[in-house]
């Protein structure tokens, strides 16, 4: 919602027979301004943006409003209790969501108190940006002071490959806008670290490779571009496996990255350096991709919330490519509020990527308003045993998050699918698809004289990658023709056809919503159940399930991730999320890392 240039208000108190108020008319100065008692009643004194906003009748818009609209996330106009809230359905569609409690926190006048960098969320950060008791400059240079304290420093997280040079002049210039005219969204002044696979135009895309670490892009990636409309920040660039190649992350100009919660074990990927930054809140969203478990596995390894969804609901241009019939983008988050802000951010039709015109008619208007902690209530999910693993810890876990599903409301059935092991042993195509596909990429994107590679042949005759480990992958992959290739990808695209009707159609025989599922079978071990969703198309979401402590190779590992994973139905982002922050906010089972703590001075 649009709304004119207002001031900002930090604190107010009522006083018998009148109001005092402060307001910040620019980031830089305070005024004061007082009503006479004959002037005012209460928040009468103030413009009819706030008048509404109180919902408590206490002439106060503050904290109690907040908690009042946030009990009533995903409340409607045929609940009972409707007329309480009523006032807070800002755009009108009968539904409280995310986006009211945004319109909400923009007319609190209330002072938030201290801001913490560690473990805020988008929401908490809103709060304070309208407050102002922070701004999106100061907001900014707290994770960038993370991200110099902790990741070269300190514990030496390496998870980031490079840093926005002119984060904070974005950033101000967002302060700007948002004195001026309130923010443009949930992501106003939002720091945000994207995979270093997506295209920026303010840093090189590199896919983790010496071959592209000066591929500068002229535009961004059509995901990045649009969370930026929104007001994101786009902070930093994460490591990630090589060219996404495979599920830990290690690559020739990132190096390794490392668990920040057990620091001899790998964080996962190939989206580990999101992954790893993001558990350890040095950016409040993160962006990865998946083609077969790159975002699932490191939410799981990081105790994250990792979407991956449907292929064809976010457009992948402007993404370096390790095999399109699978990949797909999606956010990685601390909560699940924060992932579906983030996906209402990034999804849409796109014309350069064909596949997103299936998405027309698949999107609500927002995601947030599927997050009810209610949403488990009467729902019937199912799993298959023979997929939960054996691994004695993971299998502890799994066995309780069915139980707290069941303390929700759910009912949990026990599927069986005759046919499921044909899905899961199709085999991925990253082979036999990324010559084909990086070929396109670099073809389309790489502009820069100073990247001299115009394919992947011309990259391996270089040996401009390093790492000697990768020259047989890269050899393999560069040895499949143009007719391999058309021969593969019909083959393949049929196999994912099949795979979507293999599982939605054992959802639909036993009733069910979605499938549950360890995200990684083993601790500090991927499994293969990241093979569904993408050898059906279908999305899934992952959301942590706990802690465990086992003896893995003759040692200990105390406090190793786990997750547990909803699968459904193509374009059931809605119902899944729902789930999970239903799930999320019975268990609330995320810690924040020991050794990346609130930095001091």
């Amino acid at each position: 919602m649009s709304q004119p240039s207002r001031p900002r208000f930090r604190k107010f108190v009522l006083l018998p027979g009148a109001m005092v108020a402060v307001a910040a008319t620019s980031l830089g100065g305070l005024t004061v301004a007082t009503a006479a008692p004959s002037d005012t009643t209460g928040l009468n004194f103030l413009a009819p943006f706030y008048i509404e906003a109180d919902l408590t009748g206490d002439d106060a818009v503050d904290e109690v409003d907040i908690a009042k609209i946030m009990a009533a996330l995903g409340s409607t106009s045929a609940d009972p209790a409707w007329s309480g809230v009523s006032a807070a359905d800002f755009d009108g569609n009968e539904t409280i969501t995310l986006t009211d409690v945004a319109q909400l926190s923009q007319r609190a006048l209330y002072d938030d108190g201290p801001f913490s960098a560690v473990e805020a969320s988008t929401i908490d950060a809103q709060k304070a940006m309208n407050a102002g008791v922070i701004s999106a400059v100061s907001l900014t240079k707290m994770y960038l002071d993370r991200i110099a304290a902790y990741d070269d420093q300190g514990e030496k997280l390496n998870s980031i490959i490079s840093v926005n040079e002119r984060a904070l002049e974005i950033a101000a210039q967002l302060d700007a806008e948002r004195a001026a005219g309130g923010p443009r969204s949930m992501l106003h002044g939002i720091p945000v670290i994207a995979k270093d696979n997506y295209n920026t135009v303010d840093m090189p895309t590199t896919a983790g490779c010496t071959c592209l670490k000066n591929n500068q892009t002229d535009a961004d990636s059509q995901m990045v571009e649009q969370m930026r409309a929104d007001g994101a920040v786009i902070l930093a660039k994460a490591n990630l496996d090589e060219f996404a190649f495979n599920l830990s992350t290690d690559s020739s100009l990132g190096g390794p990255t490392m668990s920040p919660y057990v620091r001899n074990q790998n964080a996962g990927g190939s989206s580990g350096g999101t992954g790893a930054s993001i558990a350890a809140n040095l950016g409040i969203i993160g962006l990865g991709t998946d083609t077969g478990g790159s975002i699932r596995v490191p939410s799981s390894f990081n105790q994250l919330v990792g979407v991956r969804p449907t292929v064809g609901l976010a457009s992948r241009d402007g993404i370096i490519p390790l095999a399109l019939s699978q990949d797909t983008g999606g956010p990685m988050t601390r909560t699940v509020a924060d992932a579906a802000i983030a996906l209402d951010s990034v999804v849409g039709f796109d014309p350069e990527d064909a596949i997103t015109a299936e998405s027309t008619g698949n999107i609500p208007g927002t995601y947030t308003s599927s997050l009810d902690d209610s949403s488990l209530e009467g729902a019937r999910i199912g799993y298959v045993p023979s997929i939960v693993g054996t691994n004695p810890a993971v299998l502890r876990l799994f066995n309780q998050a069915k139980a707290d599903l069941e303390a929700q409301g759910a009912t949990v059935v026990e599927m069986v699918i005759p046919n499921l092991s044909t899905v899961q042993n199709y085999s991925s195509g990253s082979t036999n698809e990324f010559k084909h596909d990086v070929n396109e990429y670099l073809a389309k994107f790489v502009t820069d004289p100073d990247v001299p590679y115009e394919t992947l042949a011309e990259i391996i005759a270089a040996n401009d990658y390093q790492y000697p480990s990768r020259t047989s992958t890269y050899n393999a992959r560069e040895r499949v023709t143009e007719e391999q290739y058309q021969a593969w990808i019909t083959q393949h695209n049929a196999e994912i056809a099949n795979g979507e009707s293999i599982l939605t159609g054992a959802m639909d025989s036993y009733n069910v919503s979605a499938m549950i599922y360890p995200t990684t079978t083993g601790q500090y071990n991927a499994g293969a159940n990241n093979r569904l969703s993408p050898y059906g198309g279908m999305p899934a979401v992952t959301v942590p399930m706990g802690m465990s402590s086992t003896a893995i190779d003759g040692s200990t590992i105390d406090g190793a991730p786990s997750n547990i994973e909803f699968l459904g139905r193509s374009y059931a982002e809605p119902t899944l999320l729902g789930f999970a922050y239903d799930y999320e906010q019975a268990t609330k089972h995320r810690t924040s890392p020991s050794l990346f703590p609130e930095l001091v001075g």
